[in-house]
């Protein structure tokens, strides 16, 4: 099974290979995402540190059973021939309505056949209240006429 785009990446590709990623990602669906991952990936996202697609499914399980009306923009940072830095912002609420706003940087690096074979990301967040959201759409993919994290101030 190949992901394309392939490496080695150009602008345009790296770009469409982020746009894909964001929009797996907004699904909030732990099984579709994890299959753009190798069988082995290596993860570290904040603290923890995960090895495959079970592990992911199980994490990314845990993190949207929490994190409510999950919306999430990312934007190429840089690239090479097999890795891509993206950085990116999601806001969510909690199940006391609390909203939140997560920033953060995930390094990427890809197999020949285009699926990650590792993921590091940084995440901070804080509380944001519901007046100083900037993600408004339906839940799932960005509309192409939304604006990115750049358009955004962000």
């Amino acid at each position: 099974m190949s992901r394309p785009p392939l490496p080695p990446f150009n602008e345009q590709t790296a770009i469409e290979k982020i746009r894909l990623a964001e929009d797996g990602w907004n699904t909030r669906d732990p099984q579709k995402v994890a299959l753009v991952y190798t069988e082995d990936c290596l993860w570290r996202n904040r603290a923890e540190f995960v090895t495959g697609r079970d592990e992911i499914v199980q994490l990314l399980t845990r993190k949207w059973t929490r994190e409510l009306d999950y919306r999430l923009i990312k934007e190429l940072w840089a690239f090479t021939e097999n890795r891509i830095a993206v950085r990116f912002a999601y806001e969510f609420h909690d199940d006391s309505g609390q909203w939140f706003c997560a920033y953060g940087n995930e390094n990427w690096e890809f197999a020949a056949d285009g699926l990650m074979l590792r993921r590091i990301a940084s995440i901070n967040e804080h509380t944001i209240n519901s007046e100083a959201r900037k993600f408004h759409w339906p839940a799932g993919r960005r509309p192409d006429n939304h604006p990115d994290l750049s358009e955004l101030g962000l």
